[in-house]
């Protein structure tokens, strides 16, 4: 019935769409297998893609060719560029998305693919032999072969839903948990752990009163995540904000008694950076109220997602606080929010290309292992994906380093320091954030997708190559011309900064705060005739790369420096135990993890300065 696939992917949410999308775009024949064809890349949480760091990873998803990039600008209602009153390094693009149409944008692109094909089942175990991964084996009694497997399981394995005292079994709210996998990966020396997460309620937009709230609009110029030609938006919608207060307080700590996080009937642990409305109201027991996000599911439903008022408290005192907001007097519910408990594997168990260190050409990618977010899950599917096509076919690895993406910084943590917490990424996470911007992500990964011959990367380089040429004439002119005080002194002291004396280059007055080449160009004339033949996009990159050269540069030289310790090669069955001089931690940790150069050595929680000195010394260096 089935032919021998080159990769299968398990799940097909953010992680599992990506990893089916890199494996077939290298030209593996890939299929995918999902417990319901109907929830492909479904946002099960707020109906949102990017954010701080986020946004930055879903530009080098796009960079790499992967889709998600694509279908958030297919399906985008609001769009909205964060932290733009700091540095480029923190300018991070965030878009509301349809959820219906995201979900279906993603199937027709999955659909439309020649090398993916698709089952509908549970798969409740893999094939191995040899310590070699050659299949899985499915509920309905098939066992379809392959020559590797991607797990991007998300909140399925062993899945409990939590609503109060009420607890059931389930990956998503009406939908069966995975059974077998976990129970499998145990016997074969694997380990595990629990965590969690949850989602707010859903509520009837048609029976909130808008006018009580305060508006959110998205940007009046709004961008896009791809660097391809996807659709512009034109027309918005708003979202809103609201408050908690004492008395939403008060109500929901009369269920505190029922609720499955402080009864302990949850055994996971649940992300750090987004709590619960109860945990936040007990965590932060001196603030007096909490920002809401009235966040609207689609153009085509009045279904609206109350972000930051996630709960698993009892549904009748979710509905009684949730009634005390601000706008929401008359307010409907159309589902209770949830807590949902899952299996993890932690991450120290993986190679740098995500495949596991006991099964050759198994991948895990996602929440499978301990990470949070549609951004963090789609770019470990995508790199899962790349790295088992290159694996079947005897090629070398593609790692991502800490200076070339957030996506790299994402798997160096993950493996080198694990989690006991569902993670997050931050800009504050990678040290070289100068150097990973929003901007930049075609420039850095664009050639490494070209490289690797990923279908659609000829077009792209061509726009990276056109990019590139806009900056070094742009930083040309900005170089080479001048600029007289009476043609720019009308805009310095407007904004009080100091008036020329005489002529200077430009470069000289870009360089300053709060001038950039928009309202230099307002003011000259010469100047808005050469630029008005960019695109908006190289104008920017352009922009940053001039301004923040020094910065820039710093950054490169302190990252070429760490990359000589990525050089020094290790063998990755070296026996630590061999070398006395090491920390006892830090021979536990080497051994587990087996960094495969000094670099990562150097990365690991528990690996001291001294340690890395007894292994350079060791290897002769």
């Amino acid at each position: 019935m089935f032919p021998e696939y080159d990769v299968i992917v398990v799940g097909a949410g953010h992680a599992g769409s990506e990893a089916a999308v890199a494996a077939a775009n290298l030209n593996s024949k890939v299929l995918l297998i999902t417990m319901n064809m109907q929830n492909i890349a479904q946002m099960s949480c707020n109906p949102a893609m990017g954010g701080v760091a986020k946004g930055q990873i879903v530009r080098e998803i796009d960079a790499l060719g992967g889709y998600s990039g694509i279908v958030t600008d297919h399906t985008m209602i609001q769009f909205r560029m964060l932290n733009l009153s700091k540095g480029p390094a923190m300018w991070s693009p965030r878009a509301q998305n349809d959820r219906m149409e995201f979900s279906a944008k993603w199937r027709e692109l999955l659909e439309l693919h020649p090398n993916i094909d698709f089952w509908q089942d549970m798969v409740t175990g893999i094939i191995v032999k040899n310590k070699v991964v050659k299949g899985v084996y499915t509920q309905m009694g098939l066992e379809i072969y392959s020559k590797s497997v991607i797990l991007t399981n998300g909140t399925f394995l062993n899945g409990i839903i939590h609503i109060g005292e009420k607890q059931f079994g389930g990956g998503r709210i009406q939908e069966r948990a995975a059974k077998g996998l976990t129970e499998q990966l145990l016997s074969l020396g694997f380990e595990s752990g629990r965590m969690k997460t949850g989602t707010p309620p859903r509520i009837d937009g048609r029976t909130i009163d808008y006018s009580e709230l305060e508006i959110q609009h998205g940007d009046e110029n709004p961008g896009k995540f791809s660097f391809t030609k996807t659709p512009e938006l034109k027309e918005q919608i708003p979202c809103h904000i609201t408050y908690t207060d004492t008395r939403v307080h008060d109500i929901l700590r009369t269920g505190f008694l029922k609720s499955p996080m402080f009864t302990g009937r949850i055994q996971g642990v649940g992300p750090r950076y987004c709590p619960s409305i109860e945990d936040k109201i007990e965590r932060f027991a001196d603030k007096d109220r909490h920002q809401l996000f009235v966040e609207p599911e689609g153009k085509n439903t009045f279904e609206v997602y109350l972000n930051g008022f996630s709960s698993s408290l009892p549904e009748d005192v979710q509905f009684k606080a949730m009634k005390k907001l601000r706008g929401f007097k008359n307010a409907k519910m159309f589902r209770p929010g949830y807590a949902i408990e899952y299996d993890y594997f932690p991450p120290t168990q993986l190679k740098l290309t995500l495949e596991t260190q006991k099964i050759k050409n198994l991948y895990f990618a996602g929440q499978i292992n301990g990470t949070t977010g549609y951004e963090e899950a789609a770019g470990q599917g995508l790199v899962a994906g790349i790295n088992a096509h290159l694996s079947i076919n005897d090629l070398e690895p593609f790692i991502l380093k800490r200076d070339q993406a957030y996506i790299g910084v994402l798997i160096d943590d993950l493996i080198n320091k694990g989690t006991d917490e569902p993670y997050r990424m931050f800009t504050s996470r990678a040290e070289y954030r100068i150097l990973l911007r929003q901007d930049n992500a075609d420039i850095r990964l664009t050639p490494l997708a070209y490289k690797l011959g990923i279908r659609g990367s000829e077009h792209r380089m061509l726009n990276v190559e056109a990019k590139l040429e806009a900056e070094k004439e742009i930083r040309e002119y900005f170089s080479t011309t001048s600029v007289a005080p009476d043609d720019i002194n009308e805009l310095l002291n407007s904004i009080k900064s100091s008036p020329l004396n005489q002529k200077v280059k430009l470069k000289q007055i870009l360089l300053r705060p709060h001038i950039n080449i928009s309202n230099l160009s307002y003011h000259l004339n010469d100047l808005y005739e050469f630029i008005d033949k960019y695109h908006k996009d190289f104008i920017e990159y352009s922009e940053i790369s001039i301004k923040y050269e020094g910065y820039i540069n710093r950054e490169k030289e302190l990252a070429e420096k760490m990359d000589r310790l990525e050089e020094i090669k290790i063998n990755p069955d070296f026996d630590y135990n061999k070398l006395k001089s090491l920390s006892f931690e830090a021979r536990e940790k080497l051994l587990k993890i087996k960094p495969v150069t000094i670099g990562q050595a150097s990365r690991i929680s528990g690996v001291s300065p001294s340690d890395i000195s007894v292994l350079l010394v060791h290897l002769g260096r």
